[in-house]
């Protein structure tokens, strides 16, 4: 139960029973999430259970439920869209409204599945993805959106900044849709991380990085995707982006930081300034077929394994930042 960063308790509760149209999920593996310690963010919902980049075991099923069966090793989406609404015929998925239940926190040994995502946001796991590799299956499936969205492709130049999970995910994506990569983070591991992931170029983000592209006759990256929400990193993005390329917000900054856009520059050079929060159906399996096929590895990005526990540690790290990459709770360890 998180209160916010530096309270995280364990309680107990009776084991939940699934109703009609739902199934009770014993929850193997669930990673934290970068949004998970964002407490502008998570506060106003708080106390609450969080964890929503999970796999599990189905261990029981309601009523109705015949899609599946108890021993099933499945993913569950954190929501789901309706699939009718001008949103979702548009492929926006993320905006769409009318479907509001969510997945119960994935930090708990079980956790009941509503039927609304029994029904749209349950998939079975491949054979070849473990438990802990589905915890990678949302965070993918965002960035696939979002390198879709601003059109990445084979010959593409594209800049990360920020080297942590979403940033060497963007990485490993881009190489793989044979790309050349640029990656930026200040911390010296993750640049190491970022250069075993397959990017081509590696800088410190201190550094006076345009000058540094010019002197190593480096091209401006057509796409610059920005995964950490820190000023600087924003100030880099509008440095470096060739002309008729495109600028997308993968993280942001808190809501007290006002991000100025020089629009006059920008407005000559037909720079697109894009945002992507989530993913759609589409997303996550594409996501899981890049895992089940190994062309997206992730099992060296793992740097921690808790059992519940000692989640307060991973909060801990994840919050520093320095020192890990994916931090995954094992709750029934």
């Amino acid at each position: 139960m998180w209160y916010n960063n530096s309270d995280i308790r364990i309680e107990e509760t009776p084991l939940p029973r699934p109703g009609a149209g739902e199934i009770l999920i014993k929850v193997m593996s669930c990673g934290i999430c970068g949004s998970d310690v964002v407490e502008w963010y998570r506060l106003p919902n708080a106390p609450l259970v969080p964890g929503h980049e999970m796999g599990g075991e189905v261990m029981a099923c309601g009523e109705g439920v015949d899609a599946f069966a108890t021993g099933d090793r499945v993913f569950v989406a954190p929501k789901v869209p309706c699939n009718q609404c001008t949103y979702c015929e548009r492929k926006q998925f993320p905006l769409c409204t009318e479907v509001k239940e969510r997945l119960p926190g994935g930090f708990s040994q079980a956790l009941v599945v509503p039927e609304t995502l029994v029904k749209n946001g349950v998939y079975r796991l491949p054979e070849k993805v473990t438990y802990d590799q589905s915890t990678f299956i949302e965070p993918l499936a965002c960035v696939v959106r979002a390198q879709r969205l601003t059109r990445v492709e084979k010959g593409s130049t594209v800049m990360v900044i920020g080297c942590g999970m979403s940033g060497l995910l963007h990485v490993k994506l881009a190489k793989s849709r044979l790309c050349t990569v640029i990656a930026l983070d200040i911390n010296p591991a993750k640049i190491e991380m970022a250069r075993r992931s397959g990017a081509d170029f590696c800088l410190n983000a201190v550094e006076n990085v345009p000058e540094k592209l010019t002197d190593q006759g480096i091209r401006k990256p057509d796409v610059v995707i920005l995964c950490v929400g820190v000023m600087a990193a924003v100030e880099t993005a509008w440095a470096c982006v060739e002309k008729g390329g495109a600028v997308v917000f993968f993280a942001v900054p808190s809501p007290d930081k006002r991000v100025v856009i020089p629009i006059n520059d920008l407005w000559t050079k037909e720079v697109r300034v894009l945002t992507s929060y989530y993913c759609g159906p589409p997303d996550i399996v594409d996501a899981m077929e890049h895992l089940d096929s190994g062309r997206i590895s992730v099992d060296e990005m793992i740097t921690h394994r808790f059992c519940l526990e000692d989640i307060a540690e991973g909060f801990r790290l994840v919050c520093d930042g320095r020192e890990s990459i994916k931090v995954i709770i094992r709750p029934n360890e």
